[in-house]
């Protein structure tokens, strides 16, 4: 890979991770548009590794404070908010984790294609819009519940179908339950790590299965552009979509929807 092509993978990999307009959807442009070929497992681990430890950082005091609690709940501790957020999470992710078990083979084999990509990328752009615009938008994240919480994890799940965002479909049935754009927000952020967690290790177990050389220079650079733009994302995500919501993004994924569907046909 050459130094332009890490940069713009990279840099399309830390802000789609996060952003609600769906990393699949951006990281088929470069190869449609320059013919770029698959950057392939080690590049992949590289940004997974630099966009989970932007997220661990930037949230490195509610991480915190959830692990402390959650030691804390195994030894009998209940009343601690931040113990049954982390207890929420991970079981939240269970059925990403499942779902990516039993059916990643069918997924790349059958829904990696361009036109599924555009699909999904406009329909659950139209749901955004309307959970935007109908949502309460009123609750905490302590008012979720269990319950709430596994709907989440479950839409979580969904994501991995090409094109459907996973900080998108997250942060959709969050605003759908009432939560409020900021906390429909953090939530999906803190239920990422996880996730990103498990795609990294499954990456990086293939990555030492195959053997194969490794570009390490290209590695590097890579993770350190993801992290850096994924950490940026976040914070001004946050401050955005405070001020304005989410509907700059949802005309964003409509555009880009209409823009593949015009590429597949034409």
């Amino acid at each position: 890979m050459s130094t332009i092509e890490v940069f713009i993978l990279a840099l399309i990999q830390g802000l789609t991770e996060f952003l609600p307009i769906s990393s699949s959807a951006h990281l088929i442009l470069p190869s449609a548009v320059f013919g770029w070929e698959d950057q392939g497992l080690a590049f992949d681990v590289a940004v997974h590794v630099g966009t989970l430890f932007a997220v661990v950082l930037y949230f490195r005091k509610e991480v915190g404070n959830m692990a402390v609690a959650w030691f804390g709940t195994l030894k009998g501790e209940r009343d601690n908010f931040d113990g049954k957020l982390a207890w929420w999470i991970i079981f939240a992710t269970i059925p990403a984790g499942l779902f990516g078990l039993l059916g990643k083979d069918f997924i790349e084999e059958h829904l990696r294609s361009a036109l599924v990509i555009a699909a999904t990328t406009l329909l659950f752009g139209f749901l955004l819009g309307f959970a935007d615009i109908k949502a309460k938008q009123n609750k905490s994240i302590e008012n979720l519940g269990f319950k709430g919480a596994m709907l989440i994890g479950l839409a979580q799940a969904i994501a991995l179908i090409p094109g459907t965002s996973r900080s998108g479909i997250t942060m959709t049935i969050g605003l759908m339950l009432g939560l409020s754009r900021e906390n429909a927000a953090r939530f999906s952020f803190l239920l990422s790590i996880p996730a990103i967690a498990m795609a990294g290790s499954y990456l990086t177990l293939k990555l030492i299965l195959e053997a194969g050389a490794v570009d390490w220079s290209a590695m590097g650079l890579g993770s350190v552009i993801a992290f850096v733009s994924a950490y940026a994302c976040i914070h001004y995500f946050l401050i955005v979509v405070n001020k304005i919501g989410m509907m700059p993004f949802v005309v964003y994924r409509l555009v880009l929807g209409v823009g593949l569907l015009w590429f597949v046909v034409g």
